[in-house]
């Protein structure tokens, strides 16, 4: 997607304690605001409730809201503002919310050293296991600049960000769109800001009015450790939709690992510029692009599975859809995006009249994809890669040790471009045969699963990923699991292991 998305997430403002006991690189001002110690209402001394029964109160700084899912579980509703520090405790019979732009700080400005006068930094803290819920596609979650999120769940307790509908019970395999996401707005650079002094930045992100972008490519917005983003996405106005999580600016000090973005109404993760890194993530059922990346993004991703919507959909969606917006600054001059991919296994979609591509480049992308997998369903129609334009072919993507096998290897609009690219490589194969495996009874709306490596994949030797990019970790196969034994991605995620529904 081209354009500038912006999603909104919880700002929070902390004191100089809690920075210190998060590692935030910037400290915030004594007095600036507190919810208070975010347990239970009087101190801890209510008693938990009986099981299946919801909690009698909520914690200082939360909304009593009601009850939910057949009077079993208590609605406590965040602030939409949050300055100073938050914390969303783990409580038996309680369930939070979100209405409307919940911010979490107020933009604090491109320069770290001197932030903009009157702004108040946020400190949000989600504790493992807990459950937030929204109601609608105005409702979402914005991180703003010098703020951070710290959201760490665990492999068997992940956070689960998700609607209303599915904590009532009505959604299914097809169900989408039904609230807005997350948003983390951070001060990395972009290809919409002046990165000579002095530096200005003013882009927005999609879907929002939240500033983004600045001069600090290891700005901290925080961790997003095993956290579930379910049937969200949201169309503002044409062209103007939030997605499942959008990262806009955000810098490489921010921790982003074991995330799933599940059936999302448009891109599951959209990253506008920045330098933020990424492991372990899973999108499967977006509407639009799994993984979209623009203006100036300069990260790398490691170990990720993509699994498109299944035929029905009208959107033309890839795996992947790297851009480097704005064409209008010629090539020589323009922050291009650089994204680094190793070890990813991109599943394109069955689609007998759609010839869009699983993994598709232009505006003069400058990506580098190494071990990865891309393959689709049989008699689809969907090419396996597209160099869309001259200036993503001067650009130079670059290929290695990437397996593609799909009925059509490169879209036939852009064959040329796409093959010269691709043959340049080591290690490729253009049109092999697939030999992953899936686990018994995984399926997503009728799209199967594949990506446990089988003979053919394996006998594809792996590039050196750490020499591509410090982030990545060495690695002996392609493709983003290994085999059987290999269950990074099982457990702490819905939808693609039998029996795990959304």
């Amino acid at each position: 997607m081209t354009g500038f998305r912006l999603k909104t997430l919880l700002a929070v403002s902390a004191s100089a304690l809690i920075l210190a006991a998060c590692g935030s690189a910037e400290v915030a001002s004594p007095g600036e605001g507190d919810f208070g110690d975010g347990g239970g209402g009087g101190g801890g001394v209510t008693p938990p409730p009986a099981p299946g029964t919801p909690a009698a109160d909520c914690p200082a700084g939360f909304a009593n809201v009601g009850l939910i899912a057949g009077n079993t579980l208590r609605v406590c509703q965040l602030p939409q503002q949050i300055n100073g520090a938050l914390t969303v405790p783990l409580r038996a019979g309680t369930i939070y919310s979100i209405t409307g732009r919940t911010a979490v700080g107020t933009d604090r400005g491109v320069d770290p050293a001197a932030p903009i006068a009157g702004s108040e930094q946020g400190i949000l803290t989600i504790e493992a296991g807990v459950r937030i819920f929204a109601s609608g596609g105005s409702d979402y979650l914005l991180v703003n600049r010098g703020s951070q999120l710290f959201a760490e769940g665990t492999a068997t307790t992940p956070i689960v960000f998700t609607s209303r509908q599915n904590v009532e019970g009505t959604t299914t395999e097809s169900s989408q769109g039904q609230w807005g996401g997350i948003v983390l707005a951070g001060r990395a650079p972009t290809a919409n800001c002046q990165l000579t002094a002095p530096v200005t930045c003013t882009g927005t992100v999609e879907g929002t009015s939240a500033f983004f972008g600045g001069n600090t490519a290891s700005d901290n917005s925080g961790r997003l450790r095993y956290v579930q983003i379910k049937f969200s996405g949201f169309e503002i106005s044409t062209g103007n939709e939030l997605q499942g999580l959008t990262m806009a600016g955000v810098g490489s000090g921010t921790t982003v690992d074991h995330i799933q973005v599940y059936n999302s109404s448009d891109d599951g993760i959209e990253i506008f510029g920045g330098a933020v890194n990424l492991r372990h993530i899973v999108i499967n059922g977006a509407d639009d692009d799994g993984m979209d990346t623009d203006t100036g993004w300069r990260g790398g991703a490691q170990f990720g599975i993509v699994t498109q919507r299944a035929p029905g959909s009208t959107s033309r969606s890839a795996g992947f859809e790297f851009s480097s917006a704005p064409t209008s600054v010629p090539l020589a001059t323009r922050y291009v995006s650089q994204p680094k991919m190793a070890n990813w296994t991109l599943v394109g979609r069955n689609s007998p009249t759609d010839a869009h591509t699983v993994a598709h480049f232009d505006t003069g992308a400058d990506a580098t994809i190494i071990n990865s997998v891309f393959t689709s369903v049989a008699g689809s129609l969907a090419g396996c890669m597209a160099i869309n334009d001259a200036d993503t072919a001067t650009s130079g993507v670059a290929f290695n040790s990437v397996f593609m096998s799909c009925g059509i290897s490169y879209r036939p609009a852009n064959a040329v471009l796409s093959a010269a690219a691709f043959t340049a490589g080591t290690n490729n194969t253009a049109a092999g045969t697939s030999t992953l495996t899936a686990p018994a009874g995984t399926s997503l709306s009728n799209q199967v699963l594949t990506f446990v490596n089988g003979a053919n994949e394996n006998a594809v030797t792996p590039a050196n990923a750490p020499a591509v990019h410090s982030f990545f970790q060495a690695t002996t196969y392609i493709g983003a699991v290994q085999n059987a034994a290999d269950t990074w991605y099982q457990g702490w995620t819905c939808g693609l292991t039998a029996g795990a529904t959304c």
